[in-house]
């Protein structure tokens, strides 16, 4: 308990010794030089705790002058874990009611006070980041037992292990989440659910203590495989590999699940349902892999010597091993016809039976009056039911028979007892008839047809020609002379070069101007169509004023005036080639009024061609164009 002040000593009331307080820090203030740090000293209510000492010479570092709402931002500044929890809304301090700091924590009590004490026995732990529960709520878990000296409430460890370890029999192989199994109850209490884990216990396994198979703590090492524990159950002696959970079920060992013809790729029927599996598997199940062909036991029943292969299923069954079947049908060689009612050894000459040729020349070739000639597919044109009956449908070919050739003899076109060299494009038999003699390529069915070889049928849109116009009704003899067809011109001038009134004055392009629905209907704009627009006196002018010698294609001429009007000169080329500089196209002999050095003199001169300019105006008599170019 702090002890007493002088002034309390003498019996001075409170608000008598505030007054004192306050006189003595006037006096203070005007008659001597102390330091402020002398009158914080005298208004201090007494002394902080050990904690604050370092910030006691300077109020400003707790309190805010006029401003104690402000004091709670100077706290939490210092004390910054606080403040984080505050934010947060984490821990003590940011669970509680909003308030200042000092409604808990008053200072000035004196060096050795505890202004963070609190009842241990009334604290509700459920306001912090660890509600206690089961055995850590119970009165004999003292808080120390947590909460070690000289460290903050907050430091207190909240896991499991960081007090627990030395509990720990796992030795840390499982890990540090020991709640996943034990619970706050008790420690030896413990929950798990093994259904959560790669081994969920079923049948036999539920009722099992954990000793059973956990021989020591080391869980996560105790194995999952039936083998693991069942070894010395195998009866079989390992030949059967370790896969015991594909015949066992953990409901009970000696009843048996498995089943030949659903979990397996080889299903047992006939007398294999009735032998034992060791009758098979006489090796070891998953290392020496069985045969599942019929020959890979059978081998020494097999009277064929293998001749026939391995297939022995093919024509024995599981009943009896000396009952066959065999269907024909199914080989690459049906029985059809006459084949049906012969004997097997008519076509078998061997037990070798995959040997037995399977082409009717091999039977058939003292019956083949062709000699070879039409080749060995005989099935083509011959059928079982009898060999002198034929039959062949050209239609079932690349090259079905229409028109003339379906009425051909076969030889006409087949002269080589290969058939399939005998050519299918009409050039190969046509070549003596082509007319365009290879002109026109080989592709004779473009034009031709197998109906009559001189009537012909053509597109000529397809062609580099396309006919429009007037040039759909002439004649084909018109254009072209003779069957070489591509020796037709495709220029207009080549058959119009007697149409031409223009004497090729405009060139040869007769298409510029013309068109293909009549020769006599033209029209060229010109404007658009060429770099020399049209205007003035150069609109009136017939084409041939200007295009007057013949020329080849294009129709060009210069664009320069000189080149029409050099005869127009009257300046002889003294003012160069550009006429239009002062010359305009409505007529050469008006020219643009330009103002010089002369006035008005200048531009009368420019009006008058080849004359003087009179005093009052007009013109005079001609001086040669031999004025004052400065007046130009």
């Amino acid at each position: 308990m702090r002890s007493a002040t002088p002034l309390q000593a003498a019996g001075v009331g409170t608000r008598h010794r505030a007054r004192l307080a306050l006189a003595a820090a006037w006096l203070a203030l005007n008659c001597t030089p102390a330091p402020a740090q002398g009158v914080e000293k005298v208004l201090m209510p007494g002394q902080v705790i050990e904690g604050h000492a370092k910030y006691e010479e300077d109020c400003r570092n707790c309190h805010i002058p006029f401003s104690r709402a402000a004091q709670n931002g100077l706290c939490l500044a210092c004390h910054k874990e606080t403040a984080v929890d505050v934010r947060q809304g984490t821990g003590l301090h940011g669970r509680l009611q909003q308030q200042t700091c000092r409604s808990c924590h008053t200072d000035h009590k004196g060096r050795g006070a505890r202004i963070a004490a609190f009842d241990e026995a009334a604290f509700d732990h459920g306001e912090t980041d660890f509600v206690l529960r089961g055995a850590h709520s119970s009165p004999q878990t003292a808080c120390r037992s947590c909460h070690l000296p000289g460290k903050k409430y907050r430091e207190a460890p909240s896991r499991c292990i960081d007090c627990h370890a030395k509990k720990d029999v796992h030795k840390g192989r499982l890990g540090n989440a020991c709640a996943d199994c034990h619970t706050e109850s008790a420690w030896k209490e413990t929950k798990v659910d093994h259904d959560k884990t790669r081994f969920p216990l079923r049948g036999k396994h539920a009722p099992l203590k954990c000793e059973s198979c956990h021989k020591d703590t080391r869980y996560k090492e105790t194995p999952t495989a039936c083998i693991g524990c069942h070894r010395q159950d195998d009866k079989h002696k390992a030949r059967f590999g370790d896969k015991c959970e594909s015949c066992h079920g953990d409901r009970d060992w000696k009843s048996l699940r498995f089943d030949h013809d659903v979990d397996t790729r080889y299903a047992l029927r006939g007398r294999h349902r009735a032998i034992t599996c060791e009758s098979c598997h006489a090796g070891h199940l998953y290392r020496d892999k069985l045969q599942t062909a019929c020959i890979a036991c059978h081998r020494r029943d097999d009277s064929h010597k293998g001749t026939l292969g391995d297939a022995c299923g093919n024509c024995h069954n599981e009943r009896n091993w000396k009952e066959t079947r065999i269907d024909h049908g199914k080989t690459r060689f049906p029985l059809r016809g006459r084949h049906d009612a012969i004997e097997c050894k008519s076509c078998h000459k061997s037990a070798v039976f995959k040997e037995t040729p399977t082409a009717c020349i091999a039977c058939h070739r003292k019956d083949d009056k062709h000699k070879g000639a039409l080749g060995e597919s005989c099935g083509n044109c011959h059928a079982e039911r009898d060999w002198k009956r034929t039959t062949f449908d050209h239609g079932k070919t690349r090259f079905p028979l229409l028109g003339n050739h379906s009425r051909v003899k076969c030889e006409s076109c087949h002269r080589d007892p290969d058939y399939k060299r005998t050519p299918m494009d009409c050039y190969g038999c046509h070549k003596a008839d082509d007319a365009h003699e290879g002109q026109e390529g080989t592709k004779c069915e473009s034009c031709h047809d197998a109906n009559t070889w001189k009537k012909a049928r053509f597109d000529h849109a397809r062609a580099r020609f396309a006919l429009v116009g007037a040039h759909l009704v002439v004649p084909c003899a018109k254009c072209h002379a003779t069957p070489r067809y591509k020796d037709a011109k495709s220029e207009c001038f080549a058959c119009h070069d007697r149409d031409d009134t223009h004497k090729r004055r405009l060139g040869t392009l007769c298409e510029t101007c013309h068109n293909a629905r009549t020769w006599k209907s033209w029209d060229f704009n010109h404007d658009r169509k060429t770099r020399f627009p049209l205007d003035g006196a150069h609109r009136n002018l017939d084409c041939h004023a200007c295009h007057r010698q013949p020329v080849q294609t294009k129709a060009t001429l210069p664009s320069a005036c000189v080149s029409c009007h050099l005869a127009d000169d009257v300046h002889d080329g003294g003012f160069g080639k550009q006429c239009e500089r002062c010359h305009v196209t409505s007529s050469f002999k008006r020219v643009k009024q330009r103002l010089g050095a002369g006035g008005e003199a200048a531009m009368v001169a420019l009006t008058c061609y080849g004359v003087a300019p009179r005093a009052g105006g007009g013109c005079g008599e001609p001086f040669g164009w031999s004025f004052d170019r400065r007046e130009h």
